[in-house]
């Protein structure tokens, strides 16, 4: 089963960020923190 173009890139988008926001974390402790700064974004985008 192959998936639409667009929806092949953006899981690759999506997997390369991840991949690089978790490379910029030092310490377990600093990806608690990305990830709540992301949600907190995610959040402030969705109102």
């Amino acid at each position: 089963m192959s998936l639409p173009l667009w929806k092949q890139t953006a899981k690759t988008a999506l997997a390369l960020f991840f991949a690089l926001a978790v490379a910029g974390c030092n310490t377990m402790e600093g990806a608690g923190e990305d990830m709540e700064e992301a949600g907190e974004e995610t959040q402030d985008a969705a109102e």
